[in-house]
């Protein structure tokens, strides 16, 4: 079938108003935030905007008929590739389909729809005390959609874990057009272990097995204290062990993030009044709970860290906690300011290592860096060994791209040298998909068995993953 036909046919289906089939409209649909799709865009064949499971299905059995791709999207701020159609297709834009269709306060639970956006879900459960835990830092602008599909976690990951935790059902069409409710068809339970899990199946798919359409949530009461450490280190090993020591004196931070003297600098430049301390690193701790509990551990984490760091300040009033968070927060930013005439490019900056050898992980970063002549910028979730790398480039020199493509290829090598994972919560996408063999093994092969039982005609977002 001819992309003329493809286009009129969808038209006739959804109705103009939701059908995308205008080139500039698809240009902006050839990308996301990884490096990949700024070398190499791919514009798909269409794109529509589905308001009802039923719009998914129609134009899912149409897709099914045709042997047309298929390609869920959210907010497309992924990194790694994950929402662009490879070799053409029909992109499902969800992320206009926000709707929270209930908020069950009394058995903590919420239904929404996938285009959510996160940060605005915990807005309105906060009304009720109420907070869905996962905490990606792009919360302002990505969608819970998005984040069932790569299973996402972020800055409070150690405490909170990943979002495949909360996921208690979900709605599902199917490449055919079928519908399935994972996790019970009218259950409202927070315990079900009835029947294969696929809900956990679905979780981190990246929309290779089917489109989402509806999703139930677990979440928990709203913390109603928060405090924050700062702890400076004069070397670089300390700071592993300091997070040890303190998992060891049985306190469960909601976060412990690490600068190393890479992100420190780059924060400094981009914005010297914050005046972070030179050093080899830097970790922020962050505890919450009820009052009593945080000022506690608060306290613990200060004499036990303390033992290790050089300084350590404790505090849980709202205006120095802001201070003492603000260079962490920006630290993404500033990365890509460290050279005027540079980017930070996204291509395999998310790896994850365990805890004992994060620090052998930057050490061996910092050296690959000065081997290919390439800035890079280290920072990340240290509590659970999830490691950000951030090179900067001039992505106008071809020479430098090559160089940069050698750099994150020998850090996504590290990673399974030294036991970790080439991806800790941003996902394989298109990016990691070389590396699927050498992480997996033979379970690849179970991998596409599982994705035939679900798409026969291997329309789902092909490319990606495997």
């Amino acid at each position: 079938m001819d992309i003329a036909a493809i286009k009129k046919e969808l038209r006739s289906i959804l109705g103009a108003e939701k059908v995308l089939t205008e080139d500039l409209d698809l240009m902006y649909y050839s990308y996301d935030s990884s490096f990949l799709t700024k070398l190499e865009p791919k514009n798909p064949y269409a794109v529509v905007f589905p308001k009802s499971t039923e719009d998914v299905q129609k134009v899912m059995r149409f897709a099914y008929q045709n042997d047309i791709p298929i390609i869920p999207r959210g907010a497309g701020t992924g990194e790694t590739g994950g929402c662009i159609a490879m070799d053409g297709g029909i992109v499902f834009d969800l992320s206009t389909w926000d709707d929270i269709v209930e908020i069950d306060a009394p058995n903590m639970q919420v239904i929404v729809r996938p285009g959510i956006i996160h940060a605005k879900l915990n807005e309105q459960l906060a009304q009720q005390n109420l907070f869905f835990p996962p905490d990606p830092g792009s919360s302002q602008m990505c969608t819970v959609g998005g984040m069932v599909a790569n299973n996402a976690s972020g800055l409070r990951a150690v405490k909170y874990g990943c979002t495949e935790q909360y996921i208690l059902g979900l709605e599902v069409v199917l490449p055919n057009g079928e519908v399935i409710m994972t996790g019970g068809m009218k259950a409202k339970c927070i315990k079900n272990v009835s029947g294969l899990n696929l809900t956990k199946l679905m979780v981190g798919s990246e929309g290779v097995l089917g489109i989402v359409t509806q999703i139930r949530l677990r979440v928990w009461p709203k913390p109603k204290a928060r405090g924050i450490a700062m702890a400076v280190f004069d070397r670089l090993d300390d700071a592993p062990a300091a997070v040890l020591d303190t998992y060891q004196a049985g306190i469960l931070p909601s976060g412990i993030e690490i600068l190393d003297s890479s992100a420190i600098e780059a924060v400094n430049g981009f914005k010297p009044e914050i005046n972070l301390p030179e050093a080899e690193a830097i970790l922020l701790f962050e505890v919450d709970g009820n009052p009593p509990s945080v000022d506690y551990e608060g306290q613990v984490i200060k004499e036990v860290v303390g033992k290790r760091a050089r300084t350590i300040e404790w505090s849980t009033e709202p205006q120095r906690m802001a201070q003492l968070w603000e260079g962490r927060s920006i630290t993404a930013t500033a990365a890509a300011r460290v050279r005027k005439d540079g980017s930070r490019i996204f291509a395999g900056e998310d790896i994850s290592v365990p805890l004992s050898r994060v620090a052998d992980t930057l050490r061996a970063i910092r050296a690959l860096g000065d081997k290919y002549g390439i800035k890079v910028v280290n920072y990340g979730h240290i509590g659970d060994g999830n490691v950000h790398t951030a090179p900067v480039i001039n992505p106008e020199i071809p020479e430098e791209v090559e160089r940069v493509m050698k750099l994150v290829d020998e850090i996504h090598l590290l990673a399974i040298e030294l036991q970790g994972s080439t991806t800790g919560e941003h996902g394989v996408g298109a990016v990691r998909r070389p590396y699927a063999q050498l992480e997996h093994g033979k379970a690849v092969e179970y991998m596409q068995g599982v994705k035939k039982v679900f798409d026969d005609k291997g329309i789902m977002n092909p490319g990606k993953l495997f």
